[in-house]
């Protein structure tokens, strides 16, 4: 009998959670991990923070904070300069999101393909993917150029003014993307960001009709941006790539030239990912 029952055991379906407990209710939320949580992530916003300016950005007491940090400190999660008296992110942070980025062959795939772009363009490439309403940057080659731009893997921008989130919203589901076009925070950043919905949209459309995206100074003046989107396998964009350089560079009249260099990149990294690239 206890020979059985342990059979029957083992062929019951792993679960990745208990059973019935799919909501999302407080029940299922551990409150001073959560706040753990929170403080991790305002301190990654930061580049380095002291206990009582955390304390007062935070709202909360400097004991509790401590005790925090502390415990994030013993797994290497954030660590403490001494000198200076600051908490910043640690080591270990890195090593986690490094993995993340391992989970899928998105990152790996996409260097060469990077490289190539840089070298072919001689400029920045970029490789973003969407988070919420913002652009998460996962990789970069930076050109040899010393005027460049820099969007470091971990940095986050807006959808509606960065060249990758405009691709990322042009060849997302529409239902999706009117969706994060209403609820979107459309911060204007220069006098170029397109701030109104209905301006948004139909640069969208021209985008998705081109093939690639423009951010014309439009997060930051003098610089410009090119980007095309990447598909997976089941035909859903799953990452923008894209060059971003000086005016003075990634001129108007160098556009068009520079557009063939990203949409055969993307291409090419959509292909890798087992997708067909867009047809144009």
């Amino acid at each position: 009998m206890a020979e059985r029952g342990i059979e029957k055991n083992s062929e019951r379906k792993a679960r990745g959670r208990p059973r019935a407990w799919d909501d999302k209710t407080s029940q299922n939320t551990i409150k001073s991990l959560d706040r753990a949580m929170a403080v991790f992530e305002h301190l990654s916003t930061q580049s380095g923070v002291s206990l009582s300016a955390l304390s007062e950005q935070m709202g909360e007491s400097t004991a509790t904070l401590y005790r925090i940090l502390f415990t994030l400190e013993t797994r290497g999660l954030v660590e403490f300069d001494q000198a200076q008296q600051l908490w910043q992110i640690g080591p270990a942070a890195f090593i986690v999101g490094a993995r993340f980025l391992r989970r899928t062959s998105l990152v790996e795939r996409a260097r060469p393909v990077l490289r190539a772009l840089m070298e072919e363009t001689g400029e920045t490439a970029n490789l973003g993917i969407q988070k919420s309403d913002q652009v998460l940057f996962v990789s970069q080659v930076e050109t040899h150029a010393n005027i460049r731009a820099f969007f470091p893997p971990g940095s986050l921008s807006p959808l509606h003014a960065s060249g990758i989130g405009k691709a990322l919203l042009a060849f997302m589901d529409q239902e999706q993307c009117d969706r994060l076009i209403v609820s979107a925070d459309r911060q204007r950043f220069t006098e170029h960001t397109l701030c109104e919905a209905d301006q948004l949209k139909e640069d969208l459309v021209q985008a998705k009709a081109r093939g690639y995206s423009i951010d014309g100074e439009e997060k930051n003046l003098g610089m410009r941006c090119i980007a095309a989107p990447v598909f997976n396998h089941y035909g859903e964009i799953v990452a923008g790539i894209s060059v971003s350089g000086p005016t003075s560079r990634v001129s108007v009249d160098k556009i068009s030239s520079l557009a063939t260099s990203v949409m055969t990149a993307a291409g090419n990294l959509t292909t890798a990912l087992g997708g067909e690239p867009a047809a144009h």
